[in-house]
């Protein structure tokens, strides 16, 4: 049982296409799972005091993880293990010889780092959480301890999954967020009850683990675990870690952005920390389902393409995943802002986490949603600069967008403080005028500011760098945006409507409100796209009624061509 188990976790998954639905699959059951432990966070906490120093706590290791994990990211290491794996026998040789290279240095620079933090974190959080009351920070202080642990662990999970891709077990990696998820739960229901919050922190650390333990028994069988290694080889480290910086620049600069903006979030009425990590946790549904399983599905084909000096179809392949992209998204965002209030108090709305909790959560959801497109384009560009070798543009671009982001929501506070027709006019708008806090929409909205200027100058670079890219995903844009409208419409139309048929004060009657109208405003999306003939619709119901895992992904001419 246990040996079936692991030869259909470590199947080959072939075609673009294929591995995109497979990781949006997965990444939908991960997204759900996420959801649960929202759920059972806000069931017993609510928006408060405890789970912002809870979020407060993963600052500093995320941030260590997006510095120095960086050093093992799928995206740096999987250009350098496509060459090695397309050679013979010598060249697999040569691959274990660089993973255990790139495994002995990212271990001791972590260690390092990790160490020195350790002892950095009390001046640190005071940083991050500035007004704690003693007690308080010394919790902090433990919760950010504990939480170094997982930086490590979820490097070396990065490690093991840039082999599980290059080999396309894009299964097997897709399964670690579940098993990552479902040890947060765990920690939730079983350890919480004795141990609070930092029983939930030692679910994460678990889930970490997990992460990567995975993966090891399909890494062990092609006799590339990594080991520590006394002759690794410092010349390929060198060239990894020089491959990296401008990656790890780019992630730490998200990391930072997020420092920023809980510190910002921490001058707020208690709860508004929580308030703008339940919205950012649920705009990463959809996120995580289009944009990361494109961006991830797509990166080792282009650059499999790239370095065989393949230009033509690595910039089709760039623009079929940009329209899938735009296509899935901008329909999601318009039902994201209309079902917004049904979304977060169907996932969110029980026990401590009451309803003017709910209404600040789905404006912040609202806000975050309407750079959705932004975000997971800006993902495809940045991870295609990558694979082209080109890591310094994304790099200023981000590094400046960054500053955006960081420096807009300090404006629009100071705006709102200082503005009452703005702060009204945004309270009327968001209906948010009788709930103490409502400043804390200031967040979102600067993040998808910066989010939208940062993937309209990409756009316009990558069209700059490779003519005649993206014009086929301009006509996608405007189906998609025709499509969102009639969508959004129809569900808006469809709530006031169902409101006679359920009792929306219950669970069930807002879940049913909520599902009903979505599914009427797709069956409208449906209906325009199929009478504007949308190509991206015919490649769908091409894609879906075969089977995913047994057949090559060939739907179209335009398709076959590219992978």
């Amino acid at each position: 049982m246990v040996r079936k188990f692991f030869s259909v976790i470590e199947r080959e998954i072939s075609g673009v296409h294929n591995a995109a639905y497979l990781l949006g699959f997965f990444a939908l059951l991960s997204q759900c799972l996420a959801l649960v432990r929202d759920k059972l966070l806000a069931h017993q906490y609510g928006a408060s005091i405890t789970l912002d120093i809870y979020y407060s706590a993963f600052r500093i290791p995320d941030f260590i993880f997006a510095t120095v994990a960086s050093l093992v990211s799928i995206s740096v290491l999987i250009p350098f293990l496509a060459k090695l794996f397309e050679k013979d026998d010598e060249g697999q040789k040569k691959a274990k010889d660089f993973i255990n290279t790139v495994f002995t240095g990212y271990s001791l620079i972590m260690v390092a780092v990790s160490a020195i933090a350790f002892f950095l974190i009390p001046y640190l959080s005071n940083l991050i959480m500035p007004n704690l009351s003693p007690d308080m920070k010394a919790e902090l202080i433990l919760l950010s301890r504990i939480l170094l642990l997982q930086p490590i662990a979820l490097g070396f999970s990065n490690l093991l999954g840039s082999i599980t891709q290059v080999t396309r077990r894009f299964f097997l990696y897709a399964l670690s967020p579940l098993f990552y998820n479902m040890s947060i739960i765990a920690g939730i229901v079983f350890l919480a009850p004795t141990w609070g919050v930092k029983g939930i922190v030692w679910g994460v650390v678990a889930g970490s683990v997990l992460h990567f333990g995975i993966q090891i028994p399909y890494i062990a069988g092609l006799r590339l675990l990594p080991t520590f290694s006394f002759r690794a080889k410092w010349k390929d480290l060198v060239e990894v870690m020089k491959m990296s910086l401008p990656r790890t620049l780019t992630l730490s600069l998200f990391s930072l952005e997020l420092i920023f903006i809980t510190f910002y979030a921490s001058t707020m009425p208690e709860g508004s920390i929580s308030i703008f990590n339940f919205a950012l946790n649920l705009q990463s549904v959809p996120f995580a389902i289009i944009g990361v399983s494109y961006s991830l599905a797509a990166f080792p084909t282009l650059s499999r393409l790239f370095s065989s000096g393949e230009r033509k179809k690595f910039v089709e392949q760039v623009e079929v995943s940009a329209r899938h992209i735009i296509f899935w998204a901008l329909p999601v965002t318009a039902l994201f802002i209309v079902l917004r209030a049904q979304i977060v108090r169907t996932i969110l709305g029980s026990g401590s986490f009451n309803w003017d909790d709910t209404r600040l959560t789905a404006a912040c959801l609202s806000l975050f949603v309407v750079s959705l497109v932004a975000q997971s384009i800006r993902l495809l560009f940045v991870r295609a600069y990558y694979a082209a070798g080109n890591t310094r543009k994304p790099l200023i671009i981000n590094v400046i967008f960054s500053l955006v982001t960081i420096s807009l929501p300090f404006l629009l506070i100071l705006l709102w403080r200082s503005t009452p027709f703005f702060s009204n006019f945004m309270e009327i708008l968001f209906k948010v005028e009788d709930i103490p806090g409502a400043i804390v929409l200031m967040l979102p909205l600067g993040f998808s500011i910066g989010s939208l200027g940062n993937m309209l100058v990409l756009w316009f670079s990558f069209r700059k760098d490779f003519e005649g890219a993206l014009d086929k995903a301009v006509v996608t844009f405007f189906h998609a945006l025709s499509t969102a409208v009639i969508t959004g419409f129809v569900a808006y139309l469809s709530l006031g409507a169902l409101t006679r048929f359920w009792d929306i004060t219950t669970f069930f009657g807002i879940f049913f409100q909520g599902f009903v109208a979505g599914l009427m405003g797709i069956l409208a999306g449906v209906g325009i796209l199929s009478l504007l003939k949308n190509p991206e619709l015919k490649e769908v119901l091409a894609i879906i009624p075969r089977k995913v895992f047994r057949e090559k992904d060939v739907v179209l001419d335009e398709i076959a061509k590219i992978d």
